[in-house]
């Protein structure tokens, strides 16, 4: 009788097989439609205003949904409270000339709703924009540099290498359902990402350490048996954390409106992913990784 209840390995292959395809599904979707940028990597106008009193973000957000500004969907624009009854506020309009109707109702729009003192304007050009995205990927690529170098000092490089794995899994998955529905991707978005990346990696680094201590119990069990049983074991520690994590996303994702939208998906579907690979994905490269060296030093 086996020392656990659910075999994880076992069923590995179609579920493998199912990450494959979600992958290369991402994968399609991002060189045929590529990912919707954000006003922090795009560009736009933005505009400094100065109330004669407080005014809520809420409020300002409101107020720029009742203008027609043609293409451009102004309740999206990104808006910044500042000291001193400041509000910055960058749109996606990104020619003066040609967006020069739709700024001037803005402008009208703002002074006729709030008491205004005063209103300033500055075009955020492409290049700055496409700067903080280069640094936005680079520090994604950091952190899976970062996370092998440390997993294979922690452990062994087939595990760096099978979390590494995991981790792209669960990244470009979650890029894929963001192109699939046209949400944007902004610094919080990236933020996101790279915690997506840390809390999948932090289950992940759980059963392998588990898995390095049952390896020692365990010398007479399989390895088969032995990453089946460090599963089982972390299964309810697992389930539990990812639960009490995703309520509070669920719940800021239904209540937390369009600026949130993107921040909150990443986070959902990176959690659910991430508790998914760690048992499908890292696990099933670790043991093939292990059963190809033991094939080796046989031949050997």
């Amino acid at each position: 009788m086996r020392p656990y209840r659910f075999d994880f390995l076992g069923k590995a292959k179609y579920w493998v097989a199912i990450s494959i395809i979600a992958v290369l599904a991402s994968v399609g979707l991002l060189l045929v439609k590529g990912v919707n940028l954000g006003i922090d990597f795009t560009g736009g106008l933005e505009f400094t205003v100065k109330f004669s009193e407080p005014v809520a973000t809420s409020d300002i957000r409101q107020a720029l949904g009742t203008i027609d500004a043609g293409g451009v969907d102004l309740r999206t624009s990104k808006i910044q409270q500042t000291e001193g009854n400041k509000a910055i506020i960058t749109t996606k309009l990104l020619n003066v000339e040609e967006d020069n109707a739709a700024i001037g109702k803005i402008d009208e729009t703002l002074r006729s709703t709030f008491q205004v003192e005063d209103i300033s304007r500055r075009l955020i050009g492409r290049q700055v924009s496409q700067e903080l995205a280069q640094k936005g990927w680079q520090a994604i690529l950091l952190a899976f540099v970062a996370l092998l170098i440390y997993v294979s000092w922690r452990f062994r490089l087939r595990y760096a290498v099978a979390a590494v794995v995991c981790l792209v899994h669960d990244v470009t998955i979650a890029l894929g359902i963001f192109v699939l529905f046209g949400l944007e991707i902004d610094l919080e978005t990236v933020a996101a990402f790279l915690t997506i990346i840390g809390y999948s990696l932090n289950d992940t680094i759980v059963i392998f350490d588990r898995i390095r201590e049952n390896l020692k119990i365990e010398r007479k069990m399989p390895l088969f048996d032995v990453i089946n049983l460090s599963v089982n074991q972390s299964l309810s520690r697992t389930l539990n954390t990812n639960f009490i994590a995703v309520v509070p996303v669920a719940i800021l994702l239904i209540f937390g409106g369009s600026v949130l939208r993107g921040f909150s998906v990443a986070l959902l579907v990176g959690m659910i992913v991430g508790t998914y690979s760690t048992m499908y994905v890292a696990n099933p490269i670790l043991y093939a990784w292990a059963k190809r060296a033991d094939r080796a030093k046989q031949k050997g």
